[in-house]
């Protein structure tokens, strides 16, 4: 209906459903509640954390130490902590009059109950003969291949298994006999001194 003396339109109300009206959102609504839900979030997480960490308790060695170094005769032992376990190996390294290392072994126990060895043998030997491994004057083992040279020397793997182990620890020298590059046969003895006593102790340690 118009007014003459206004010019204005006055329009009656719309007949029909009512319109849906949208709540406006709180305060609390709008800050409290997604700051407590990530408040809880962050405690539960927490709270896992903590409990995993209970289940999987800290690995030490003897006396809560995180490294341990222990010399039997001419072997050297050597622990510390990895990934929260236990890392043990027992080696013996050689070196020439001027100091340079002339090769290494290292025995790491398996979780077969064997051991894996490591040999570092110098420069200047033919790969293709490979190593051959012999204790005392028993049969010789091999040949065992080079895997790889590294800026120190050459690389070769010994599996050793239970029956082996117990030749080791038994046995006096450990020959390594190698082809140099010139095609001449040569040896490398190791002194097994010491070597079952480490043994025992790294297997121990190892809890194998």
């Amino acid at each position: 209906m118009q007014n003459p003396r206004v010019g204005l339109h006055l329009t009656a109300p719309r007949t029909g459903p009512l319109t849906e009206m949208r709540k406006p959102q709180s305060l609390f609504d709008r800050y409290f509640l997604p700051w407590a839900a990530a408040v809880c979030a962050v405690a539960m997480a927490s709270w896992t954390q903590a409990a995993h960490a209970q289940q999987q308790p800290t690995a030490t060695l003897p006396n809560g130490a995180s490294s341990l170094a222990e010399t039997y005769q001419d072997w050297r032992l050597s622990c510390a902590i990895q990934d929260n376990a236990r890392a043990c190996a027992v080696s013996q390294d050689q070196s020439q009059k001027n100091g340079q290392r002339l090769l290494a072994v290292e025995l790491r126990p398996r979780a077969n109950g064997g051991l894996t060895g490591t040999l570092l043998l110098p420069f200047g030997i033919l790969f293709e003969p490979g190593v051959a491994v012999q204790i005392d004057d028993q049969p010789p083992l091999g040949p065992l291949k080079f895997r790889t040279c590294l800026p120190d020397g050459c690389v070769a793997l010994i599996p050793v298994d239970r029956t082996l182990m117990q030749k080791l620890k038994a046995g006096a020298v450990l020959t390594l006999n190698v082809t140099t590059a010139a095609e001449t046969p040569l040896s490398f003895p190791v002194s097994l001194k010491g070597l079952g006593a480490a043994l025992d102790r790294v297997v121990a340690l190892s809890g194998r």
